[in-house]
């Protein structure tokens, strides 16, 4: 018998679907009024919201783990502590309003444009946080948001985004530019990000949620997997090495991307870290446990266990059997190889480590890679060294675009112990199949305009006006015209040639019988005999027949008077050669 869905799921996603409407539509009215704010404007509804969810931050924290299950409530206050206030600080002097940059040299003046309503997808590992900097950065950027919660952590979501909603309200900030979903399905979620009003996805979760983002047919800024790994190199600090991957690992449990999940070390100094690694709260486990541990951390689709993400390493231990020390802050599989029968070297999302001895840096290196491979391509990895030349190798040459030396990557990957970009999603590039290898601020909810002044001439494709070639002194001379008396005899010649003969000064009987005088027979036309390279001042028809006759060309410039009929005559039979072009 086929399974179907209950009725109350269906009208649940019915519901979802239609909020999800309802929301993008109201963003869509408020994004053309917050649009139209200024630059100030906006500064005080930023900091009208991060000042009044910086007090919340421990209330939230606590909501949130409670409501999950994940994470501990001090690392998840120092979450939302670092977006209500570092990742305020660093946004706060952005210019996102108008004109944002002019350069002088190039003459292009930049003017900014929000994108449009952001659909915020924002998981349950990190929720509050998430929440805050999501809001925080789109605001920013004049863009209206529209949060679909986690469904775990629908209240801990919704009251962080109360908070910031009211304290923008008061601000100025129009209504509907800050929405979130309270029924939450996949269903509504997907509508949500498929919506017309909706220009861009601001999506931080699973692959899966992360895949149909990209689907929707709308641009979207999502990340992928971790699966970090730690590469310590011999000349490193060994002490603080080991002490920052326990710290990154077992920060909020190990639930953020950039957690550390693997340690690689030099043989030269393996043994010394492990020993740093066991004085600082590690336990390598056997192998008979770490294949207990690895049926209970890893399901069939090579995904963590989400009964056992974000809890700690006591925890763990016990659900699975495993008697620890006391104070073991993370479990460690020490292994000899990365993939399907290594279930261990995936991501983990809790304070398990992997462990990898290799001979130098370069057996380290291409593991690091092999690692990555694995679920981690484009995010984050680190290295601990005090060779700068291997540092800068490592940096060359391994698929990942957050590489945090020196420090734990979980801090380092979002800027809160380097001085990388403030952010809680952090995009994977190419390699990690993601738009970008940044981390998200608000630079990229924004559209750039650009005024581009003409700073070189465009070169033209029509021919040049060709002129007739003169000696320099020549062309330096006037123009001049043709002499009074040399242009009355040319006339006088063409009109004798058509029987006519000009009047005497006698107008008595000598004219009358001029006038009864039958006229004589044309005279023999004259023909022109220029020189070869000097152009004729004057052209008749009867120049053309002569020319046309005697099989000549006649040279001719811009200064040749030509009678219309010679004209017509000349250019149909291809007399004329203008003075200065190739014959």
């Amino acid at each position: 018998m086929a399974v179907t869905d209950s009725p109350a799921a269906t009208d649940k996603d019915l519901a979802s679907i239609a909020e999800a409407r309802t929301l993008a539509r109201a963003a869509r009215q408020a994004q053309t009024q917050i649009a139209e704010l200024s630059q100030q404007q906006i500064d005080d509804i930023v900091a009208a919201m991060a000042e009044a969810v910086t007090p919340h931050a421990e209330a939230l924290a606590r909501l949130a783990v409670e409501e999950t299950g994940y994470g501990v409530v001090a690392d998840k206050t120092q979450k939302n502590l670092f977006a209500s206030r570092q990742v305020y600080d660093f946004i706060r002097p952005m210019k996102t309003v108008g004109v944002i940059s002019r350069n002088e040299e190039k003459k292009i003046v930049e003017i900014a444009e929000p994108f449009g309503v952001v659909a915020a997808i924002v998981p349950s590992t990190n929720p509050t946080s998430t929440a805050i900097y999501k809001v925080l950065i789109s605001l920013k950027a004049r863009c209206a948001i529209v949060i679909s919660p986690h469904p775990s952590a629908t209240r801990c979501i919704t009251r962080a985004v109360e908070i910031m909603a009211e304290a923008a309200t008061r601000a100025g900030a129009p209504s509907g530019s800050i929405g979130w979903m309270r029924t939450v399905t996949l269903e509504g979620t997907q509508e949500l990000m498929k919506q017309r009003d909706v220009a861009v996805i601001l999506a931080t979760g699973g692959m899966g949620l992360v895949r149909a983002a990209y689907s929707a047919g709308k641009p979207a800024y999502g990340v992928g997997p971790g699966n970090a790994p730690c590469y310590i190199e011999r000349s490193a600090d060994l002490k603080k090495a080991a002490s920052d991957i326990l710290l990154g690992k077992t920060f909020d449990n190990g639930v953020l991307c950039s957690s550390p999940n693997s340690v690689v070390v030099d043989e030269a100094v393996a043994e010394e870290v492990r020993r740093e690694c066991v004085a600082q709260g590690a336990y390598f486990m056997n192998q008979g446990e770490m294949e207990v541990l690895a049926k209970a951390l890893v399901t069939p689709q090579r995904l963590p266990n989400p009964a056992l993400v974000g809890k700690s390493a006591a925890f763990i231990a016990q659900q699975v059997g495993i008697t620890v020390p006391e104070g073991t802050r993370a479990l460690i599989a020490p292994l000899t190889g990365v993939g399907r029968d290594f279930p261990l070297s995936i991501e983990k999302l809790c304070p398990v480590l992997s462990w990898y001895v290799v001979k130098d840096w370069r057996e380290g290196c291409e593991r690091c890679i092999q690692i990555l491979r694995y679920g981690g391509m484009g995010h984050t990895m680190s290295i601990h060294s005090r060779n700068d030349e291997i540092v800068l190798q490592f940096g060359l040459k391994k698929p990942a675009f957050r590489i945090c030396v020196n420090t734990p990557t979980t801090h380092g990957s979002i800027g809160l112990t380097t001085g990388l970009d403030p952010a809680m999603t952090l995009g994977c590039g190419g390699w990690g199949g993601n738009i970008t290898s940044d981390n998200i601020s608000p630079k990229h909810l924004l559209n750039i305009k650009r005024l581009a002044y003409e700073i070189r001439p465009a070169a033209t494709n029509r021919p040049q006006e060709r002129t007739a070639a003169r000696p320099p002194a020549e062309s330096a001379q006037p123009l001049q015209g043709i002499p009074a008396q040399t242009l009355a005899l040319r006339i006088d010649q063409f009109l004798a040639s058509r029987g006519y003969k000009p009047p005497s000064a006698d107008t008595g009987a000598d004219a009358g019988a001029a006038a009864r005088t039958p006229p004589s027979p044309p005279a023999e036309p004259r023909s022109p005999v220029p020189s070869p390279e000097t152009p004729l001042s004057f052209v008749c028809e009867d120049d053309v027949l002569s020319a046309i006759k005697a099989g000549r060309t006649l040279l001719v410039d811009e200064r040749t008077i030509v009678t219309p009929s010679a004209r017509d005559l000349g250019e149909a039979r291809k007399v004329f050669v203008q003075a200065g072009w190739p014959r």
